[in-house]
């Protein structure tokens, strides 16, 4: 007699997964009836939808799939073609599995139907003691009507907690991780050309199916039967993504109600433009280069992160740029016209004005030559006198992207107050900021911060606030008085006077270099320490 294994463990946030033919045969009604796979023995986790008792040769015709059918063979004693057109029939209506109760029709199990549902690979059982169908109908049925309430249920859950996310303007990961708790699957939302632009799920899973997303993709991640769910993202008539539950363990009717409700949910997020209106290509690349940039994921884990959002990661060289004063729409599209692989994102709090650009090139390209023209570009079509490109040196390996991206940050940090009056290269890098980066690294240090507070106190008043910006223009210039009295829109005798009246409050002479040094070494400090 054929073994029948216990079914996999499936959370209890997940209705039952249908029972299959494997465990309809372990229940304890049916072994009492000592059931006996005689053929088609590798088709046994097959899903039953349904009971049919049924004696006609020509059963199929009343059948809709997935039924397992139960017959005593009655009409079928005695006629090997009928017995063998009773199985053909079964096959072509896809049912689940025959049951052929022995007895007075059929003593022992008929070796035609026998033949003929092992060549369609039909599971074909024989109960060797008597056994009433009428019972195993109330069990099974039961059973299936259970679980699709159960199912119902379900859709109600996550239709209620994702309804209530968006109303309360969650973003879309919120969403994603509610989609993956109820699927306890990984989750994955991609455009039309397979970018992920979100994911969800244990990490590990996840990690799993990027790793080799490209291929998984192109083949449309496998079938439904295994496990891979899809629903299409769009609307009038126009798609524009859609989601994958990656190894959905349920059975798939469940897994596509799961999916079709994530995707009604997913839709009605975008159309409310949550996440503060940032398209959901935007806030995958902020979140990568987030994660990037902080070092709290490993540069090796985000890797396959990386390369499913569309950034070639082999045999590459990758430099890492922070642009301030910048707009990542901007960034992104001047990207596409000079035909540069990349991604762009903002990053730091509201109104940091810092966007991370993280360039891909090919080992034959010209990194340093690319950079520039890019930088040059931007200053041409942007006509924003702030506009700073701080670039650290390209990296040949991914794991030296982080600190590529925390350096290219730092330099821009370091020239950010500063930059319309500092003669800045097209492209800022470390070696260009000097004693800025110098001062802005040891900003936190107590002594530091009181050296400060010490040689600036006569300007530390809101009210002063336009004579300290007069100063650090001044020092920013190499004490220049044209060039500050330019760009403050002052003249000559108007900006003596405000310097006069700094040095008054300072108690210092600012033509004096050492005076003037330590003043400067104080407003890097001051402007450090606010950023």
């Amino acid at each position: 007699m054929t073994t029948v294994s216990d079914r996999p463990a499936i959370p209890s946030n997940s209705p039952e997964p249908p029972l299959s033919v494997r465990q309809v045969l372990a229940l304890e009604r049916v072994l009492a009836g000592e059931p006996e796979v005689v053929a088609g023995a590798g088709h046994l986790d097959r899903p039953v939808r349904w009971v049919h008792v049924a004696e006609a040769a020509d059963v199929g015709v009343m059948l809709n799939g997935g039924e397992m059918v139960l017959t005593t063979g009655v009409l079928l004693a005695g006629d090997e073609e009928k017995q063998a057109e009773y199985i053909r029939s079964l096959h072509r209506a896809e049912a689940a599995a025959v049951v052929l109760g022995l007895g007075r029709a059929f003593p022992r199990p008929p070796d035609v139907m026998r033949r003929a549902a092992e060549r369609c690979g039909l599971p074909l059982v024989v109960l060797h003691r008597p056994f009433p169908f009428a019972e195993l109908t109330e069990e099974v049925q039961s059973r299936l009507v259970r679980q699709k309430f159960a199912a119902v249920s379900l859709s109600e859950s996550v239709r209620t907690a994702l309804t209530a996310l968006i109303t309360a303007g969650a973003p879309l990961q919120a969403l994603l991780d509610e989609i993956a708790q109820h699927s306890a699957c990984p989750v994955v939302v991609t455009n039309l050309a397979h970018r992920v632009l979100a994911t969800a799920g244990e990490r590990s899973a996840v990690d799993d199916v990027l790793r080799d997303w490209e291929r998984i993709a192109r083949q449309a991640g496998g079938s439904e039967g295994d496990g891979w769910i899809r629903a299409e993202l769009g609307g009038r008539g126009e798609r524009w993504g859609r989601i994958v539950l990656c190894g959905h363990r349920g059975d798939i009717a469940t897994g596509r109600l799961l999916a079709d409700r994530a995707a009604e949910a997913l839709v009605l997020h975008r159309m409310l433009g949550g996440a503060a209106g940032r398209t959901w290509e935007e806030q995958s690349a902020q979140g990568l280069l987030t994660d990037l940039l902080s070092g709290v994921v490993p540069a090796r884990q985000l890797l396959p992160r990386a390369r499913a959002a569309g950034l070639p990661v082999n045999r590459r060289t990758f430099v890492p740029l922070v642009v301030r004063d910048g707009e990542p729409a901007e960034l992104d599209r001047l990207l596409r016209l000079l035909g540069l692989r990349g991604l762009v994102a903002e990053i730091g709090g509201q109104g940091d004005g810092s966007t991370a650009v993280l360039l891909s090139l090919a080992h034959d390209q010209d990194a340093d030559a690319l950079t520039e023209h890019f930088a040059a570009r931007l200053r041409t079509e942007s006509h924003r006198a702030g506009t700073v490109v701080a670039a650290a040196d390209a990296r040949t390996a991914w794991d030296d992207v982080p600190t590529g991206l925390r350096e290219a940050r730092h330099v821009a940090d370091a020239v950010a107050d500063s930059a319309p009056a500092l003669d800045l290269p097209a492209v800022v890098r470390l070696r260009d900021v000097h004693l800025r980066g110098l001062v802005r690294l040891l900003r936190d240090d107590p002594h530091v911060q009181s050296f400060a507070e010490r040689e600036l106190n006569g300007l530390l008043c809101r009210a002063d606030r336009d004579l300290l910006a007069v100063l650090r223009t001044y020092l920013a210039t190499g004490r220049n008085k044209s060039r500050t009295a330019q760009l403050h829109h002052v003249s000559r005798p108007a900006l003596y006077r405000r310097l006069e009246a700094i040095q008054a409050r300072l108690g210092v002479d600012l033509d004096d270099f050492e005076q003037a040094a330590s003043v400067h070494i104080a407003l890097l400090a001051h402007d450090a320490q606010q950023q």
